[in-house]
């Protein structure tokens, strides 16, 4: 069997392979260098988008702001002119309430000030018969006992003696009459017991029988017209509702039936004799007329006519 040898010369190959890893190595720096690039310019492309975009948002608040301000301004403006002219009003108001009032607290002072005049000098007329009778008889009843002492001209011992004797004789005599009083009120008040017991029942009725109740009856005019009424009040605590209810409607059948006459005449005479008396007095004009006035309120109407 032939052998045959055979030498292959791979420095051209490895020669090659050095440019070519050098080539490729060359690309790679040239991609990654690329790349960074297009990192970098990506990234200055996201800022300034982003720079855009903040600078735009801010335009546009700021120009929402300065819109808002500019409207809130001219309103409050507005309002800022109405509430002066409404402030120069409202004192313009005040200060004529003011001069109103200080004029009509002038006149009202003045005419309160001639009213209370006057009824200081009513009620000192009305007042001075006590102060009179005060003056006059207070003084000398408060002295009595000092008056109803008696003295009798007498000297030194004997002068004592008597006195004591009388003031004690004079004592002794008011003691008397005092107890007198005392005994008559007590025997009076015995026979008011007395009186009562007998009026008085405590027993109880087992049986028909007759008794008599205290009735009150009351008739009055409720209006100016003349109408009249009437009303019953019969005691009704200790007796039962149905018979409370017939004894009102026995009083007020009773009572309806019963002629009523109105004495008009002596009404009549009594409305002349105070009119008289008014005319006769010596009161201003305004008092005579607010009594006459306050006398016609009360009467009827037919009366008045």
């Amino acid at each position: 069997m032939s052998t045959f040898n055979y030498h292959i010369d791979t420095q051209p190959l490895a020669e090659e392979m050095g440019n070519v890893s050098k080539n490729v190595n060359l690309t790679t720096g040239a991609v990654v260098a690329m790349q960074a690039a297009v990192v970098a310019a990506e990234e200055r492309a996201s800022d300034l988008v982003c720079d855009n975009v903040n600078r735009g948002f801010y335009s546009l608040i700021r120009s929402q702001i300065s819109q808002k301000l500019a409207k809130y301004k001219s309103e409050y403006e507005s309002k800022r002119m109405l509430l002066s002219h409404q402030k120069r009003a409202l004192v313009s108001i005040k200060t004529i309430m003011e001069r109103d009032y200080n004029m009509i607290s002038k006149r009202y002072t003045k005419l309160f000030n001639g009213l209370n005049s006057n009824l200081q000098t009513r009620v000192f007329e009305v007042d001075k018969p006590m102060i009179d009778f005060s003056y006059r008889d207070i003084g000398r009843m408060t002295n009595r006992s000092k008056y109803l002492t008696a003295v009798v001209p007498l000297t030194q011992l004997e002068s004592v003696a008597s006195s004591q004797k009388i003031v004690a004789s004079n004592i002794k005599q008011r003691g008397l009459n005092a107890i007198n009083s005392i005994k008559a009120f007590i025997l009076e008040m015995h026979n008011q017991e007395s009186l009562a017991k007998k009026i008085l029942v405590d027993d109880i009725v087992t049986r028909n029988s007759e008794a008599y109740l205290p009735v009150a009856l009351c008739e009055f005019e409720n209006d100016s017209l003349g109408n009249r009424v009437t009303e019953f009040f019969a005691p009704g605590e200790s007796l039962h509702q149905a018979a409370v209810t017939s004894i009102s409607n026995a009083l007020h059948s009773e009572f309806h039936n019963t002629p009523q006459n109105q004495d008009l005449y002596s009404r009549q005479e009594v409305r002349n004799e105070f009119l008289k008396l008014i005319s006769d007095s010596k009161k201003p004009a305004r008092v005579r007329d607010v009594a006459i006035e306050l006398f016609n309120s009360g009467l009827p109407q037919r009366e008045k006519s």
